[in-house]
């Protein structure tokens, strides 16, 4: 959605989080009644790639004959909190990630961004050479009973 508050472009931007290959999501019941409101309840899985014929792909489940451990999950690592989401650590990571990218569009030069602070998305506004500032406003989720 949009709209337009005095002098500031407001949008607001539905973020859909996809799990990567060899990941899944499970949306956990909060007290098996209702839906959670927070991410907090999004358990990452590790799925089982044992038996499929996908190369030389490792197993994050069970360890293999090269390695006596199961693989680390690089998304439990740096987006999760246990096995759960961390809807924090995702904003941070995406507020680092579109700070870094920033310099590199031909837009930079015009244009300011700034990461205003937010612990549960991403804020981001862009002041431009006129008075018109655009603030754009991410937001997560997990689509119920994707894979």
């Amino acid at each position: 959605s949009w709209s337009i508050f005095e002098d500031r472009i407001l949008y607001q931007l539905l973020v859909f989080l996809l799990p990567p290959s060899r990941h899944s999501f499970r949306l956990e019941l909060f007290c098996g009644t209702h839906l959670p409101e927070r991410c907090s309840n999004i358990r990452v899985v590790l799925e089982c790639t044992c038996l499929r014929t996908t190369g030389d792909v490792p197993c994050f489940v069970h360890p293999s004959e090269n390695n006596e451990t199961a693989q680390h999950s690089p998304l439990l690592q740096t987006l999760c909190t246990g096995s759960y989401l961390d809807v924090e650590e995702i904003a941070c990571w995406v507020q680092n990630s579109v700070q870094t990218a920033w310099e590199h569009l031909p837009q930079w030069q015009h244009w300011q961004l700034t990461v205003l602070p937010s612990s549960h998305c991403c804020q981001l506004l862009l002041s431009g050479p006129s008075d018109m500032q655009l603030c754009a406003v991410l937001l997560f989720a997990v689509e119920q009973g994707s894979p």
